[in-house]
């Protein structure tokens, strides 16, 4: 069963001056088992949309199911989905507090009530599912890690929950390369090994370029694109002129391709341009 927001607005600050329309007119499915990709500039609703799909915030039009359940006012449907739809926002490390690693991810499940062996068994899980030893983590302090392992910390205490989908807003901001990557790759290993449902907002487009099946693209609170990275970013002009960019692998590769070289246009990772630019240097060697 997927997420689908059918026709929906949202609108801040009704009934002032200050009104501001955040969505209009949204209608969006993801599916169980997809990898999907939210991208925009500032201001284009990205995190708006989020917040609907697990009823941090209610739509002002439209309707939101989370597998066929309504998102709505009645707040057991809304503990339910939102153990259903987890979300990690940006700088979610700012959010631990516990003595130890172990109890911080164990937070969740101990406030649904669960049995001790339940609690542990899916705090051994979940670090394990972001790439920690059990044994080596669960009894350091969370303040003592660097920032990419607290942000996977932070993730393992909302995969602890058991969502079927996991939303992540800018999940490497402010991390150093090292961090980014490895979050990153964690990320990319939890999606292949479960079933979890990945929602990726992010400015990136080189992330979202390498990581996700589909592209979702948001611009002035409309869905304007929507298609396979490949698809997406083979329409640069256009990507150009709402404000986005492509991944530089395509932008070189779109480079090479004014000079004259026979390149293929939907080129995004480095692998693909160097293999494409070889196969070319050879046909002109021959």
């Amino acid at each position: 069963m997927p997420i689908r927001a059918e026709n929906i607005k949202y609108v801040y600050s009704e009934g002032t001056p200050f009104r501001t329309l955040a969505l209009d007119g949204i209608n969006v499915q993801i599916n169980q088992g997809e990898f999907v990709g939210i991208i925009g500039h500032t201001g284009s609703g990205k995190s708006t949309l989020i917040q609907l799909f697990n009823g941090l915030e209610p739509a002002t039009e439209g309707t939101v199911e989370v597998d066929g359940t309504l998102v709505g006012e009645d707040k057991k449907r809304l503990k339910t989905i939102r153990q259903k739809v987890g979300l990690v926002f940006q700088y979610p490390e700012y959010q631990l507090f516990e003595e130890t690693v172990a109890k911080d991810v164990g937070f969740g499940p101990l406030n649904l009530g669960l049995s001790e062996e339940e609690i542990s068994f899916r705090v051994k899980e979940a670090l394990e599912l972001v790439g920690f030893n059990y044994n080596k983590i669960k009894d350091a302090s969370p303040f003592e890690l660097s920032g990419g392992q607290k942000r996977r910390v932070a993730i393992a205490g909302v995969l602890a929950m058991k969502p079927d989908y996991l939303i992540l807003d800018e999940p490497t901001a402010g991390l150093d390369p090292a961090g980014r990557n490895e979050i990153f790759r964690q990320i990319k290993k939890l999606h292949e090994l479960s079933d979890v449902s990945v929602i990726l907002v992010s400015h990136s487009m080189e992330d979202i370029a390498k990581l996700v099946d589909r592209v979702i693209v948001l611009c002035k609170g409309k869905v304007h694109m929507e298609g396979t990275p490949k698809e997406i970013y083979s329409e640069a002009d256009e990507l150009e002129r709402i404000g986005l960019g492509i991944p530089q692998t395509a932008s070189i590769v779109r480079e090479l391709r004014k000079r004259g070289f026979n390149i293929k246009q939907d080129v995004l990772t480095i692998e693909e341009a160097k293999e494409e630019i070889l196969k070319e240097v050879r046909r002109r060697n021959v």
